[in-house]
């Protein structure tokens, strides 16, 4: 049986190793540049609108795996950018919302009663407000200030707004991680053991640090991938929307919406809007699932 799970383990990790190879091809393949601009921004008018190249082989066309969109870009390409652009944003929001919760629910656990209660309402008020909507208004509070400054270089007003959306879903989605936190630091302040280095002495940094961090870094651990596909999703949602990431920087949710567009009853180019959404659904199934398999690793009562 041993040898068994050394197997499923190598297999496992063989394959892991090979899609991030795959990905990183496929990032470097999407951004090579031969003199007429990257690939994923290199446009050809006279192949605009191809369909899958599995799909349909027309002459004299040439292959594109997702097909081409209104100004004949490859969409294969513009899905690995945006997905490596959403991914990325997803994975440094949820990077802020498990710091902040962890550090609130920490804090909270650890001090105990008045200061305890007082941090527990606030997450209750907090808890009481749409997430989405505050995400919507600090991005366009954001997009609104950076108008006022009158910056004029387009990288930098397309960095603030990157900023500006992976915070402000980060700082909305702490919520949970920091109960979640509060409860085991409060379980684990009851143990004799703590008591125990409380009454020799041991101070209250390296109460936390020796004894309380290395017990629940499990749980941040898994709760930190179960956070991204959340995050990812909520940038998905609002650069769908116009409000998250926007041209000229692809990302899925706004493939999805440009491929929306292009859905009609005379000239269906479902290809548009199919792959960016496959693409989402596939990297959500594939976290979620690495999420609950370290899950079951590292809890101990799956264990």
């Amino acid at each position: 049986m041993f040898g068994r799970w050394i197997a499923k383990y190598k297999c496992t990790s063989t394959i892991g190793v090979c899609l991030l190879v795959a990905m990183i091809a496929g990032l470097v393949w999407s951004l090579s540049e031969n003199g007429s601009g990257r690939r994923f921004e290199r446009t050809n008018v006279a192949v605009a609108l191809q369909p899958p190249s599995w799909v349909t082989q027309l002459d004299n066309e040439q292959f594109s795996l997702f097909g081409t969109d209104q100004l004949g870009r490859d969409l294969f390409a513009r899905c690995i950018v945006g997905g490596a652009i959403s991914i990325s944003v997803g994975v440094a929001a949820a990077f802020i919302a498990v710091l902040l919760g962890t550090l609130w629910g920490t804090i909270a656990g650890f001090c105990g009663g008045k200061t305890d209660a007082a941090m527990m309402r606030v997450v209750d008020v907090l808890y009481g407000l749409p997430a989405i909507m505050l995400v919507v208004l600090i991005t366009v509070a954001v997009s609104g200030l950076v108008e006022n400054w009158t910056i004029t270089s387009p990288p930098l007003r397309e960095l603030i707004n990157v900023i500006a959306l992976l915070m402000a879903i980060g700082a909305v989605s702490w919520l949970t991680v920091s109960r979640v936190i509060r409860g085991q630091v409060l379980s684990l302040r009851s143990r004799p053991s703590i008591d125990a280095a409380k009454t020799i002495g041991v101070g209250r940094i390296r109460l936390f640090t020796h004894h309380i961090l290395p017990s629940i870094l499990g749980t941040i651990i898994v709760y930190a991938t179960l956070t991204v596909p959340t995050a990812i999703l909520s940038e998905a949602f609002l650069s769908f929307l116009g409000i998250g990431i926007r041209e000229p920087l692809p990302s899925w949710g706004n493939l999805a919406a440009d491929g929306l567009s292009q859905l009609n009853t005379v000239h269906s180019r479902w290809w548009l809007l199919l792959c960016p959404c496959l693409m989402i659904a596939t990297t959500l199934v594939v976290i979620n699932y690495a999420g609950q398999q370290l899950r079951y690793k590292v809890d101990p009562k799956y264990a």
